[in-house]
């Protein structure tokens, strides 16, 4: 006879056997919960709202809003494969897609750039009037594991086995999510809560991301999943016009806490403790994000000045390959010429000339096929996605 199921006030234990092994997997009740706010945290609350309505101002500060998400969905994409496991950096990232080796396993850039896919197509589909939807989730996951690891792993289905987490076997798992034949009752109460207009819309994208978590519905994904659905929700409701919000740093900073987060709401019910995390991520996120911005605006003015002091008449030509490098961080000489639409030699010598000023470097080493990356400004976006 199995042991008596533990409790939890988040949820029931239904006794499921798998491999073998009689285990407790554990059912989420519904959302919402019943919270136990404070002042305090609705102080909070209103700080993280006001951090994100700024946020999503500032990229109107940019030369280029296209060119600010171009590069942000990167590093949310960096990050949040960070957090599985992958060491891609955004150099890496930017290097691959531009089908030029980069410095990681070749499956661990892969991973990053189907992320990138993923977000993509999510927004796609939202902007289309497509709501955020169970079959819009499976659409996501179908497209984060069109290829490399994972694409073995069911993409764009629901799981129809048992899953654990953590231990070498089921029993000694530190968390078995629901038995698949209490899956869609699951999902399709988390899918009607997404749309809940009573909840406050970062209270919702909280406690949606700790259910989908916890529900765990497909076989691989869930991770990087779970935290796209936090970006989808926000713009769908027009929180955020664009996905400028990265959580993925925050996460990743404190990645003990926040798996023992996602753990302690359902063992203990702390729905308030993962809340106070949340919210205090959205509020440094933001603030993050908007230095982040001025940075930039700082770095493209300051360097637009060195070279007109340095260069005088001759500045021309070296402004315009600058101005496209600010839209693409990472050019050949060929991709200068044409973008800029100065003739080859032309653009060789502004690249040559803001790399003696240390704004680009050549980063081949050869004399074909030569590619310069605009250093100061990707370093500046690569604050935080230093492999774990």
């Amino acid at each position: 006879m199995a042991d008596p199921a533990p409790h939890s006030p988040t949820g029931t234990y239904l006794v499921t056997a798998v491999g073998g092994e009689a285990v407790h997997a554990f059912v989420p009740a519904p959302l919402p919960p019943v919270l136990n706010l404070g002042a305090e945290d609705y102080d909070l609350i209103d700080r993280a709202n006001r951090a994100l309505g700024r946020l999503d101002g500032v990229s109107t500060l940019l030369p280029d809003r296209a060119l600010f998400l171009y590069l942000y969905v990167r590093k949310e994409a960096v990050l949040s494969s960070q957090i599985e496991g992958t060491q891609s950096s955004l150099s890496d990232l930017l290097l691959y897609e531009d089908d030029h080796a980069p410095g990681v396993p070749l499956d661990d850039v892969a991973e990053v750039s189907s992320y990138v896919a993923a977000l993509n197509h999510g927004l796609e589909r939202l902007r289309g009037g497509f709501p955020l939807s169970l079959r819009l989730i499976r659409e996501i996951h179908g497209v984060l594991l069109q290829g490399g690891r994972g694409a073995e792993k069911m993409p764009g289905e629901f799981r129809r086995s048992q899953v654990w987490l953590g231990g070498s076997r089921p029993g000694t798992a530190r968390f078995v999510p629901p038995p698949p034949n209490e899956l869609m009752a699951c999902l399709d109460s988390l899918e009607h809560f997404l749309h809940a207009p009573d909840t406050p819309i970062l209270l919702r994208a909280a406690l949606a991301h700790v259910q989908f978590e916890t529900i765990h519905p497909f076989l691989d994904g869930n991770g990087r999943v779970g935290r796209l659905l936090i970006t989808f929700l926000l713009c769908a409701e027009g929180v955020l016009a664009d996905p400028i919000l990265y959580l993925s740093l925050y996460f990743k900073t404190h990645r003990e806490e926040y798996y023992e987060r996602l753990q302690r709401v359902r063992t203990h019910g702390e729905w308030e403790e993962w809340l106070r995390f949340f919210l205090r991520g959205v509020e440094d996120t933001s603030k993050q994000a908007i230095e982040t911005a001025r940075d930039i605006l700082h770095l493209f003015e300051q360097d637009r000045a060195q070279i007109r002091d340095a260069m005088g008449k001759k500045a021309g030509s070296i402004l315009q390959v600058h101005e496209v490098m600010q839209r693409h961080p990472l050019l050949t000489i060929r991709d200068a010429a044409r973008l800029s639409g100065l003739s080859h030699p032309t653009a060789q010598k502004a690249l040559e000339r803001m790399a003696g000023l240390g704004i680009t470097r050549e980063i081949t080493g050869g004399r074909y096929g030569m590619k310069y990356l605009y250093e100061p400004y990707v370093e500046i976006l690569e604050r935080g996605t230093e492999p774990l």
